[in-house]
């Protein structure tokens, strides 16, 4: 058999109906895939074998044969997914407690995907012929079941699973192929509540009942394998939990001070980033710190170098995908290109009025300027720029017609690109150095007083 990476979704805030796409309940579990053949093996997405602490799920074998699975193992309580109920179970490793808790709290494998079958790999296959060959080829256990999915009506779907209690739903294109270890666009999560997969860089000393164990979690995550600060994190703990935390946490300390930030209490205790706890928020604020955090459990199934920025600024491609119908036009849905870090295209755009697109890598999209008279080639020149949504770092070789009807119908051709050098940015005042095929020098942004608009110029040599 082959090994896979599971391909992975992009979040979207709202949900919305299409005949072209597949709703299903989005589990608050541990996503894991099945090697059922000689052997059984459920490896997660850090690659450890699970199947030792969820022993109810070897009767795999006796549902199937020779195919590789994808679902989620859950633990339900009181009719709805206990994530925390299922991570201590992913901890265990007595074989005594392992059996006990498999009768307490048994765990349920929802198999919602099929990515080989007697050797032969299924993942160019489009989604909705994966799963008539997943329901022929898995028989309904008593521990394993395949997901439910509805096509076309996901708004009403997604009010009755909140209703319900869930976490969510997920949307997914009929004809989308499996694309593992991609986070693509052709799947997305529609979460009730916003959730993010932090690491803990330390912690607070705790004051009054919480004195003997700890105030809150030093949170942070990683931009380009740079730790940033995200705020802290002190409630959602129950009170057994508490001191488990704290014996964690002290097997872990370090010298090393993280970050520096006035936030930060000076009497906090730092510990190594091994730690991945799953926080649920409101939002994210201007200077990306987690807003009403809550300590909703630790994650064992995720490497710590996992938990990047792009979880709470989510691709921003909601706008972008909110705007698209891509069963109609060929733009790029992203996902498939982590980019340079570093580049810039400015695209001519012969839509209903003609300009040019302006668009800098940042932080894992292109983000984006309409410029109606296009970018500035005359040192001291200032022109109007007009800020858009952000765009996928495939759009960066995008050239062709986009058809009547759609956003920004017309023909886009590549103007110039290359690479920049970034000199400073911030909300206000973007700085960059231009390297292209057509343009290179000093550029600045500059964001226009009570307005959204911008204006770019190119400054003069020094």
């Amino acid at each position: 058999m082959n090994t896979y990476k599971p391909m992975l979704a992009k979040p979207l805030d709202k949900p919305f109906n299409d005949p072209n796409w597949l709703f299903e309940v989005k589990w608050d579990g541990i996503r894991a895939i099945a090697y059922v053949g000689e052997k059984i093996s459920l490896r997660s997405r850090n690659d450890k074998e699970l199947v030792d602490g969820f022993p109810e799920l070897r009767e795999l074998k006796d549902l199937c044969s020779e195919v590789v699975l994808d679902g989620e193992i859950i633990v339900l309580k009181e009719g709805t997914p206990d994530f925390q109920a299922v991570a201590k179970r992913n901890h265990v490793t007595n074989p005594l407690d392992v059996q006990m808790l498999a009768a307490a709290t048994p765990a349920t494998y929802i198999v919602f995907d099929i990515l080989e079958r007697q050797g032969e790999s299924l993942i160019d296959m489009p989604l909705t012929d994966r799963l008539q060959i997943l329901s022929s080829s898995l028989k309904k256990g008593r521990f394993v079941v395949q997901s439910v999915t509805i096509e076309e009506y996901g708004v009403k779907y997604y009010e009755a699973a909140v209703q319900k209690g869930l976490e969510g739903v997920m949307a997914k294109r009929m004809d989308s192929m499996y694309q593992p270890g991609v986070r693509s666009g052709d799947w997305l999560k529609i979460k009730r509540v916003k959730t993010c997969d932090c690491v803990v860089f330390g912690y607070t000393k705790g004051t009054g009942d919480r004195e003997p164990t700890f105030g809150a979690l030093i949170l942070g995550l990683y931009d380009e394998a740079e730790p940033v600060y995200v705020g802290r994190v002190g409630t959602g703990f129950t009170d057994s939990e508490l001191e488990n935390v704290k014996n964690k946490l002290e097997a872990l300390k370090t010298d090393k001070q993280w970050f520096i930030d006035p936030d930060i209490p000076a009497e906090t205790t730092w510990v190594e980033p091994r730690l991945v706890a799953e926080v649920g928020y409101q939002q994210v604020t201007d200077d990306n710190r987690l807003r009403a955090p809550r300590f909703n459990g630790f994650r064992d199934d995720k490497p710590p170098l996992l938990c990047t920025m792009a979880q709470i600024r989510p691709q921003k491609l909601e706008d972008y995908y909110s705007k698209r119908d891509f069963t109609q036009t060929g733009e790029p849905t992203g996902g498939q290109e982590t980019g340079t870090g570093n580049s810039f295209v400015i695209q001519e755009h012969h839509s209903r009025r003609l300009h040019w697109d302006f668009r800098l890598e940042r932080g894992g999209v292109l983000i984006s300027w309409a410029v109606p008279k296009g970018v500035p080639e005359e040192p001291g020149s200032t022109h109007l720029a007009v800020h858009t949504e952000d765009h996928p770092i495939e759009y960066g070789g995008f050239e062709g017609t986009i058809p009547k009807g759609q956003y920004g119908a017309g023909e886009v051709k590549i103007w110039d690109k290359g690479f920049y050098v970034p000199i400073k940015w911030s909300g206000e005042k973007i700085e960059v150095y231009l390297a292209g095929q057509r343009l290179n020098g000093r550029y600045e942004l500059v964001k226009m007083k009570d307005k959204e608009d911008w204006l770019i110029l190119k400054k003069k040599k020094q």
